[in-house]
């Protein structure tokens, strides 16, 4: 990448609840993005998201500090059930949200033609990442920005963002999120309950672990075995991508994807020299401490990349998922 100097990106940082968007906002995002309880949102878990109360108060917190709240409605309607989509729109229009993302093209329509002054943002979940399929979204419903798939190298989205009429935002740290975003169904396969249409992965209900006469642990999503632990292992918590499997070929292996979380700090100004104009943090689910720590080391470096400096980035590491981090397919597609 050439040395051009940097624009300065906007850091977008995770609110699961009212407490850890505060968190954020108090430890440095220029943006945060939270959903509504419900199925309206891909986060649709037990004590996280926002009441329509809570969502206005977070606003006016958001706005006295000089930053942007941007409401996800970003699951998928079923047929004939758009009424609480449509009122989460209206909902986060009454609130004051800086950008609706949705994911679903029925509700890209719906905003874009009820809502013409609320700025649209296209999720991930959306699945878009070639210029075709960005530009219709552009061109039809006026879509501002677009959140790449962790799929695409760093001159990959350079080549994107040359030819596209929108701002580009890219996830730098989190999940490392390769099932083909937007449109995974291995929860869905197991449990009933859908990523993509009820906001939920490997729901708490299905979740439960047990241990053997030997102090072995052994995770469950509803019937299925997902992983095995030993003593002195830590069980994680039960998805399918994560889990290990035995075949005729090979034993006790992470057949998708292993636990291990993205990590771009040192890719960054090659991001924003691709033309990234938002830099997105995973981790709604995450605790108020996570989410201190991690934006607050962002933040931290991002202004030690703008101000031409090496930022020290030493402290991520621990915070990744089993201490093992990655740059995924930014870096390269041989990454695995």
């Amino acid at each position: 990448m050439s040395k051009e100097p940097l624009c300065a990106p906007e850091l977008v940082c995770p609110a699961g609840t009212p407490a850890g968007l505060r968190t954020a906002i108090d430890a440095g995002a220029d943006a945060v993005y939270c959903g509504f309880q419900g199925p309206t949102n891909a986060r649709n878990f037990p004590g996280l998201n926002f009441t329509f109360d809570e969502m206005q108060q977070a606003a006016d917190y958001v706005h006295d500090h000089n930053a942007k709240i941007l409401t996800a409605i970003n699951s998928f309607p079923p047929a004939g059930k758009t009424d609480l989509w449509k009122q989460s729109v209206e909902h986060a229009a009454t609130c004051g949200a800086d950008a609706v993302i949705v994911a679903d093209i029925g509700m890209a329509d719906y905003v874009s033609a009820q809502y013409p002054d609320l700025r649209l943002h296209l999720s991930v979940q959306a699945g878009a990442c070639s210029p075709e399929a960005i530009r219709y979204y552009c061109k039809e419903f006026g879509v501002k920005r677009v959140v790449l798939p962790r799929i695409l190298t760093v001159a990959e989205i350079k080549a994107v963002h040359d030819v596209i009429p929108c701002e580009i935002e890219a996830f730098i740290f989190g999940n490392i999120g390769l099932m083909a975003e937007g449109r995974c169904s291995l929860s869905a396969y197991v449990t009933g309950k859908s990523t993509n249409m009820d906001g939920v992965c490997s729901p708490a209900e299905y979740v439960h672990y047990e241990k053997d006469s030997s102090g072995n642990m052994k995770s469950l999503l509803g019937d299925y075995t997902v992983d095995c632990f030993s003593c002195s292992e830590n069980a994680g918590y039960p998805t399918i991508c994560k889990g290990r499997y035995n075949c005729s070929v090979k034993q006790n292996y992470y057949a998708f994807e292993e636990p291990v979380s993205l990590n771009l700090t040192r890719l960054l100004p090659d991001l924003i020299r691709a033309g990234v104009t938002a830099l997105k943090i995973e981790g709604r689910q995450r605790s108020r401490a996570y989410i201190r720590d991690v934006v607050s080391s962002f933040r931290q470096a991002v202004d030690a990349y703008m101000a031409g400096e090496e930022p020290d980035i030493s402290g991520l590491l621990a915070l990744t998922e089993g201490q093992k981090e990655t740059q995924g397919a930014f870096a390269g597609k041989s990454w695995r």
